[in-house]
Formats: C-alpha cells, sequence, structure tokens
C-alpha cells in the first residue's frame, strides 16, 4: 500500500518506518528542510534505538522516502497520517494549528479518494475539525472527492518504538464507517498475524482512548509517589510496600516504582489536555489535577533531601549528577526531573557536573542551555572527581552496578542521592554511604 506520514519527528518517523518495513512504499513529509536533508543522508534527529539501521535499510530497497512537498507523498497514497507535533497551549490544551494546517493542504491537494488518520494526540473532536477543513477546501475548488478521518492514537514507549509498533498489544482504531475500517485492518495485517489486536471503535472513544491510557499510568507513577512520601514519615519502607502489592495481579508491578516524578512528551502534556478537556465541559477533574500536583512536587523532593543534608545555601558544594534523560533509552528531556533539580540546585549556588549517555546535547543546547555552573563530561566516574555527593536521576544500565569502592574513593563524601531508588536493595551503609533515597529515611554510613 502507498502510504504518507505527515511529520518527521518521534511518531512519525517510526510510524513512517515501520510501515515501510512491511513492504509499504512510504513518503514522510516535513515541513523542516534541513531535517528532510539528513533523514536522506541517514542523519537520524532522535534516539531510539534500531531506528536509524531500519531508515537506512528501507530508504535503500527503495521502501522509505522523504520530501517537504505533500504533493510527492498525496499522488499515489492511499492512506495519508497527520504525525504532527500537538504542543500545549498556555491554558494547557493541545494546540491544534498544525494538524489543521495539514487538513487544510490535505483539501487543497488531494485528487482522490483518501483515508486520512489523525495519528498525533489530539482531543476528542479534532476527526470532526479536520473532516470540516478538507471538506471547505474541497468545496472552494468545487471537488466532490470521498475522504474519511479515521483516529489512530499511537502508544509508543520512547526507548521500545520499534518493538511496540512491531508487536504492538493493541492497535485501536477509531471510525464511523466500514471503508476505513477495511483499509486499516489491511495496513495493520502485518503486525496482527498471530493474534489480533485491533480494537475497532467510534472516532471519539478512540480519541480519548489514548488520553485516559496515560492519565491512567501517570495517576499510579503520582500515587506511588504520594505512598513513598507518607512511607518516609512513618518510617516504613516504600520498596517493601511496592512489593507487597504489587504482588496483587489487580495492581501490578508497572509504573508502581517511586522515584522523581513523570516526565517526557506524553504524561505531563496528556494528563494536563485531559483536565483541560473536562473544564470545557464545566467538570473539574480533581484527581487528574491531583496527579498532577503531585508530580510537580515530586520533582523537587531529591533537591529537598540534598538541601536538608547540605544546608540552605550550597555555595561551594559540587554534585555529579548521572542521567539527564526523562528515562532510558532515550535522548528526551521534556519535562525530566533533572531539569528541576540542577536549576534548584544552582539557584542555590552548587556546581553541577553531570553525565547522561544520549541526553548531554540536549540539556547543553536546549533544556539547561541558559543554566549556569553545569559542566559535562563523557563518562560517570569523570563527574565525581570533587563532588560532594552522586545524584543518581535516570536508571540508565550502565549505572546499575557501578564501582562503589571508585564512587567512594573519588567522592568528597561517600554520599549517594538516589532518584530512582536504583540501589535500594543493596544495603549501601554497610559499604560506608549515606544513602538517600525516595520514600526512605537516609541510611548514614558506619563510622
Amino acid at each position: 500500500m502507498n502510504i504518507t506520514v505527515v511529520g518527521s519527528g518521534y511518531v512519525g518517523l517510526v510510524t513512517g518506518t515501520c510501515f515501510a518495513e512491511m513492504g509499504n512504499r512510504v513518503t514522510c513529509i516535513d515541513i523542516d528542510q534541513g531535517k528532510i536533508d539528513k533523514l536522506k543522508k541517514g542523519i537520524i534527529p532522535i534516539y531510539e534505538p534500531g531506528l536509524e539501521a531500519m531508515v537506512i535499510k528501507n530508504m535503500e530497497n527503495g521502501s522509505l522516502h522523504f520530501s517537504t512537498k505533500l504533493e510527492d507523498g498525496l499522488e499515489n497514497s492511499k492512506v495519508v497520517f497527520i504525525a504532527v507535533g500537538t504542543p500545549m497551549g498556555e491554558d494547557g490544551s493541545a494546540d491544534l494549528q498544525y494538524v489543521l494546517s495539514v487538513a487544510t493542504e490535505i483539501g487543497q491537494i488531494m485528487k482522490k479518494p483518501l483515508i486520512v488518520v489523525d495519528k498525533s494526540t489530539v482531543p476528542v473532536g479534532t476527526a470532526d475539525k479536520v473532516a470540516e477543513v478538507i471538506e471547505q477546501e474541497l468545496n472552494k475548488r468545487h471537488e466532490d472527492i470521498e475522504f474519511h478521518v479515521v483516529s489512530n492514537p499511537e502508544f509508543l514507549k520512547e526507548g521500545a518504538a520499534i518493538q511496540d509498533f512491531m508487536k504492538p498489544d493493541r492497535i485501536v482504531i477509531g471510525a464511523d464507517n466500514e471503508l476505513a475500517f477495511e483499509t486499516m485492518r489491511d495496513l495493520y495485517a502485518p503486525f496482527t498475524h498471530n493474534h489480533d489486536r485491533m480494537i475497532e471503535m467510534d472516532i471519539r472513544s478512540a480519541e480519548m482512548t489514548k488520553y485516559v491510557a496515560n492519565a491512567m499510568l501517570a495517576t499510579k507513577i503520582s500515587f506511588m509517589n504520594e505512598i513513598a512520601n507518607i512511607c518516609e514519615l512513618v518510617d516504613a519502607d516504600v520498596n517493601q510496600v511496592r512489593i507487597g502489592i504489587g504482588s496483587d495481579t489487580r495492581i501490578g508491578y508497572s509504573f508502581i516504582y517511586p522515584g522523581s516524578g513523570y516526565g517526557g512528551s506524553c504524561f505531563p502534556k496528556d494528563v494536563k489536555a485531559l483536565k483541560k478537556i473536562a473544564e470545557d465541559q464545566g467538570y473539574h477533574a480533581g484527581l487528574i489535577s491531583s496527579v498532577e500536583a503531585v508530580n510537580d512536587r515530586q520533582k523537587l523532593v531529591i533537591a529537598e533531601k540534598v538541601v536538608s543534608r547540605f544546608g540552605e545555601d550550597l555555595s561551594g558544594k559540587t554534585f555529579a549528577i548521572w542521567g539527564l534523560a526523562f528515562k532510558p533509552g532515550t535522548d528526551d528531556m521534556r519535562e525530566a526531573p533533572a531539569i528541576y533539580i540542577a536549576k534548584e540546585l544552582v539557584k542555590r549556588g552548587a556546581q553541577i557536573k553531570a553525565y547522561d549517555p544520549k541526553a548531554m546535547h540536549e540539556a547543553q543546547t536546549f533544556y539547561l542551555k541558559d543554566t549556569p555552573n553545569i559542566s559535562y563530561f563523557d563518562s560517570k566516574y569523570e563527574t565525581l572527581g570533587e563532588a560532594n555527593a552522586m545524584i543518581l536521576l535516570t536508571e540508565w544500565k550502565e549505572f546499575r552496578s557501578p564501582d562503589f569502592e571508585e564512587l567512594k574513593m573519588k567522592l568528597v563524601e561517600p554520599i549517594i542521592f538516589d532518584g530512582r531508588n536504583q540501589y535500594s536493595h543493596l544495603r549501601l551503609e554497610t559499604k560506608g554511604f549515606e544513602y538517600y533515597q525516595i520514600g526512605k529515611r537516609a541510611e548514614l554510613a558506619n563510622t
């Protein structure tokens, strides 16, 4: 099948590449000429395991193409995916200007019947707006061309997006006619060969599903972080509590690890958007609002522990930060706890020595660009010299089993602040460390 994917960011590039991998002829469109030029050379703008090799392979075999002109894709395509950004507006709602701009251009260019698929995360009612815009443009041209708008939300986890797309646990399709459903069934058939994972529903329910899924996962995270803070107050061990409740199959172990809060491109934006959707209908979403408030507070818990240990004035203190990305397996720093913690410590006079396997370029050029007193290093151990403590903020695999003797030797004091409870099982006080984690009182070094 010939497919066009508009938007070559995270969702669009993964979507287009995976469809090409299954033998479709895919054209990815983006208005950024520089990005398209790099993609044609095999230079990928994001870090996602396995993506670069798959892009290059499918370009070489002629299945995957890149262009800045929408007409290059629509000329032969049966399906066009809209996968452009929906940034958060000042009021928390999703900004649809890019989605509707693509819809306008589709209406101006299309010459034959088309299935238009909303792949971007969009609020309820967006498909109606997209259809209205396309219809308006067709009317201006005095054309009567059949088209159908479908909602097909993505459920990709950064760091595992290829696997998620190739072996999905569900494919949600929202449509209002059988032709659209049939086309999407054909398109996704190679991904559901062994098990039918397609869930068909009305369009508005499909649009709502993505927001609710992310809000549910964010709720589990904020709930467990709230419990962690209570556990610390009553001298209970949240890690033992987590094991105790996770064994209940109704709850499970996923998304109940205490930490420094959620970040990334989806949870913060989608929780705000869902809250705004409710407000627009005159309903106060108290639980969703609390999820967001807990997460906002949680991002500074580790900074508060540092201040409690070293005092309000951190002048003359240096801290090694391991991990900047909001989670391992990605270079994404959107709403990462590291941003808030680093800025809070620097504001109090501290020096920061930072290392991350993938996200340091993002930090230097954007997220921490204007934050002073931050130095970046090529390895985790280089950050430790003259540092008063190490702060772990992203649970990359290379941080799981560090050389604790080297940490003790290089740090000014053997102190670890663990924002992901990565070492909670190790009894670090027996190794001579002061160990501060989420949801448990500090274990001080034996002296």
